[in-house]
């Protein structure tokens, strides 16, 4: 059996030649027989996680590799025993489906020491484990680059404790690693949309959609709280597909006056003949002085300026929770098996990857240049320099902020102009009010 698969690498063209200028390979079953691949999950848990694993498993033992679960997380690993299994064919099925992550993922302390991650070190040599798949996020994906940097160290301490053999020391002398970016918040850097993104949004516009009716009946104001502690990407596709009036992200916080805004905001919606309001806050929204904005003060806002009913639904982990969304699905399939190819073509001198969604391509970037694009994206924010940012965040994050800005412009009733079509009130001249 043959399989043929044309990839796209980060910088390749397209044109006339697409078909030469693309790398092209002829994958053969069983063409890496003997490799050890290990799957784990770590960090904070979302939707298709369990479609990265499966295609991690099914693309491994078609290759001929012996795939093994690493359960719990870096805490399994640390531990080893019967939280590194060996997978087979059946072990991934019917789950593509399910929610969260089948293998389970922890938080470990251990591993932040060396110590730690000697006894990892260890409990894979013995698995004869020398590739990793890590599905997590930005912490999770540092953890794993600084463990194959040590790699080699790790493996010289356990030789001089007597803990491994010459030969297998020799024999495990590489380590290497992909990355598979698991979040919710889509907050890393170089992907379009990370795993589980797509599914959360679901949540979230069936919530608010559900919610509209029962605010249109008793003409109430509704303040939706969503997740993002450090990336309003939620919040801010929310408003734009739910046609929020308002919305509050930590990227782009509103202006100083944001008070006034929002109440001359909902009184035009309201003068217009509109029945509700709804307001998108992310849980990590501040305002230009870092001070944090949450659903309560927005309420307080509201509720004294405007004397309007208003109440605050607080989604929490229903956004976590669910069945993955098609999209999801496929993207954890794609990049699963993008993640295994990257492994098996892996030499000693090829840096970590992380494989990312570009348009509708799965690509390979190198792990630690994201991470460092996400961290800067927190330093801007730190230095309140917010234009840099929104643009750190890339461009579908910007683009989205902009149409949510364009299409909320709001032309107020006529009664809120002179006969010379000149506004009343100096907020109103303009005839809209952003709606950030």
């Amino acid at each position: 059996v043959v399989c043929y698969c044309i990839f796209k690498t980060e910088g390749s063209k397209t044109g006339p030649k697409k078909m030469d200028e693309e790398k092209k390979r002829f994958i053969e079953r069983g063409s890496h027989k003997g490799k050890g691949i290990a799957v784990f999950t770590s960090g904070g848990d979302s939707q298709g996680m369990n479609a990265a694993v499966r295609a991690v498993v099914r693309m491994g033992i078609y290759l001929g590799c012996k795939v093994f679960f690493i359960k719990e997380g870096y805490q399994g690993m640390v531990d080893g025993g019967n939280n590194i299994v060996e997978a087979n064919w059946s072990s991934v099925s019917s789950i593509i489906h399910k929610g969260g992550t089948v293998i389970g993922s922890a938080r470990c302390a251990d591993f932040r020491e060396r110590t730690g991650r000697q006894k990892a070190a260890k409990n894979l040599v013995e698995k004869g484990i020398t590739n990793l798949v890590v599905i997590g996020g930005d912490g999770s994906l540092t953890g794993a680059n600084l463990f194959r940097q040590e790699w080699p160290s790790l493996l010289d301490s356990l030789l001089q404790n007597g803990e491994i053999t010459k030969e297998q020391r020799e024999k495990y002398k590489y380590l290497h690693i992909a990355g598979l970016v698991g979040s919710i918040d889509n907050d890393f850097c170089g992907t379009d949309m990370t795993i589980g993104t797509d599914s959360a949004l679901h949540r979230i516009i069936e919530a608010i959609d559900a919610i509209v009716s029962t605010a249109y009946s008793h003409q109430r104001t509704f303040i939706m709280e969503v997740m993002g502690r450090h990336c309003g990407y939620l919040a801010i596709v929310t408003a734009l597909t739910s046609e929020a009036d308002y919305v509050f992200c930590p990227e782009s916080p509103p202006p100083t006056d944001w008070p006034i805004k929002l109440c001359n905001k909902l009184e035009q919606e309201r003068a217009a003949g509109q029945r509700l309001n709804i307001i998108i806050v992310a849980e990590g929204a501040i305002d230009r002085d870092g001070v944090p904005i949450t659903a309560e003060k927005v309420k307080q806002v509201v509720v004294d300026n405007l004397k309007q009913d208003t109440r605050i639904t607080v989604l929490g982990h229903v956004q976590r929770g669910g069945s993955p969304s098609a999209f999801d699905r496929v993207l954890g399939c794609r990049m699963g098996a993008e993640a295994v190819m990257a492994l098996m073509e892996a030499t000693p001198d090829t840096e970590a990857c992380v494989v990312s969604l570009d348009g509708n391509q799965a690509v390979r970037l190198p792990l630690m240049e994201c991470v460092e694009r996400t961290k800067a994206v927190a330093q801007a924010m730190a230095d309140k320099k917010w234009e840099l940012a929104v643009q750190l965040r890339g461009r579908s994050f910007a683009r989205n902020l902009e149409t949510y800005k364009m299409l909320t412009r709001l032309k107020p009733p006529r009664s809120a102009f002179d006969e010379s079509g000149k506004g009343l009130n100096v907020l109103t001249k303009e005839g809209y009010t952003l709606a950030v």
